[in-house]
């Protein structure tokens, strides 16, 4: 199993750029483990897009998860953490921690010291998600107790994809 420190989560809509661009460009600046969401897509045309991730991860010893696969639980609170012990879930990641862009409606951001707090109870690594854009938030989730850092529309949008994993992964 691959060890991630950093989790990319696709989201084709906030990029400029196909999204196998944009995903070549994070596993060249270090990402291996990338979750494939775009559920909105016909499910062959998301098989084939599936396919060339796959490929590429493949290529660099990572791993691409499918969002619904279990391998990964999203969670939002400590109740939903605690009752990951009971799922066959690698990782589960805590969200929103700062304020973010991409999924704005999740309701308050919790913070470094509720990441940090469940984050300790958590039976599962715990990866930190929502507005973690920036070295030093990558270093403050990691201070509170982190596994890693799971980002989403930060990729997506970056004008180097390549050179923003590189940095996140730096911290």
């Amino acid at each position: 199993m691959v060890e991630p420190g950093l989790i990319v989560f696709t989201d084709r809509r906030q990029s400029e750029r196909p999204l196998d661009e944009v995903i070549a460009g994070a596993v060249d600046g270090g990402a291996r483990v990338v979750v494939l969401r775009e559920h909105d897509l016909p499910p062959r045309r998301r098989l084939k897009l599936a396919s060339t991730l796959r490929s590429l991860l493949d290529q660099a010893g990572g791993r691409l998860l499918l969002e619904e696969d279990g391998a990964l639980r999203k969670c939002h609170g400590l109740e939903e953490l605690v009752a990951a012990a009971d799922d066959p879930a690698d990782y589960v990641t805590l969200s929103p921690i700062f304020a973010t862009r991409s999924k704005p409606g999740y309701g308050p951001p919790l913070g470094l010291a509720a990441l940090g707090r469940m984050a300790m109870a958590a039976p599962v690594p715990v990866f930190a998600l929502g507005g973690v854009d920036t070295p030093g938030r990558v270093r403050d989730c990691l201070d509170e107790g982190a596994a890693g850092v799971a980002v989403m529309g930060v990729v997506m949008r970056a004008e180097d994809p390549a050179r923003l994993v590189k940095e996140l992964l730096a911290a």
